[in-house]
């Protein structure tokens, strides 16, 4: 009864989407390009917020559809076309989070070491743009995996199930997930609008 009534609820959008799925799975490549052209700006926009860097993104996402154009024939429900290409771009800007944190820690440890040979402090550095609004400031100051599913679910409109597929992870994570995402979010915006307030006295 629930799946019956969640297909209810697709909207001619959704139809549409999967419509084209099961034409670029017989080869159509008019179907494909529409596909593209449907959902690049979707995904670029997300590995945007997740990276925080647009050339990055755009390279992740070049990525990302060649993983799709490569799984896209095993995709066995075309109603899970949505979950399963967030899912294969949230990976590609985790993965390179991850490595990109590696490196930062070794920068790190190589800028203590000089700083311990030479006495010299150095200038910290932030790569967060300014003139952002509060919430994408907000969202860009949390911890990876809160940002991911955060951004996910508020600006992509993805419910918990479907998060849950996305990260592999069962419902009642993701939805202690949000919890605590939300949670860190409303802190750090009262931190920040209280240091505001204070700057502006």
């Amino acid at each position: 009864m629930r799946l019956y009534t969640l297909r209810m609820q697709r909207s001619p959008e959704d139809i549409q989407d999967e419509l084209l799925v099961l034409r670029c799975q017989g080869g159509d490549q008019e179907a494909f390009h529409a596909l593209v052209s449907r959902w690049e700006p979707r995904l670029q926009r997300l590995a945007v917020r997740l990276t925080a860097d647009r050339d990055v993104a755009r390279d992740l996402v070049q990525d990302a559809w060649l993983a799709i154009v490569r799984g896209l024939r095993r995709v066995d429900d075309p109603a899970r076309f949505r979950v399963w290409t967030y899912r294969i771009v949230t990976n590609k800007c985790m993965d390179w989070l991850r490595r990109r944190q590696v490196r930062r820690d070794a920068a790190r440890d190589l800028q203590a070491a000089a700083t311990a040979r030479n006495g010299d402090g150095g200038q910290p550095t932030s790569d967060i743009p300014e003139g952002i609004d509060r919430l994408y400031t907000g969202l860009r100051q949390l911890p990876d995996d809160q940002r991911a599913i955060l951004s996910l679910h508020y600006l992509d409109g993805l419910g918990v199930s479907e998060i849950a597929a996305v990260f592999d992870l069962p419902t009642g994570t993701v939805k202690s997930r949000l919890y605590n995402a939300r949670v860190r979010l409303r802190k750090t915006q009262e931190s920040d609008h209280e240091r505001s307030g204070q700057e502006n006295h």
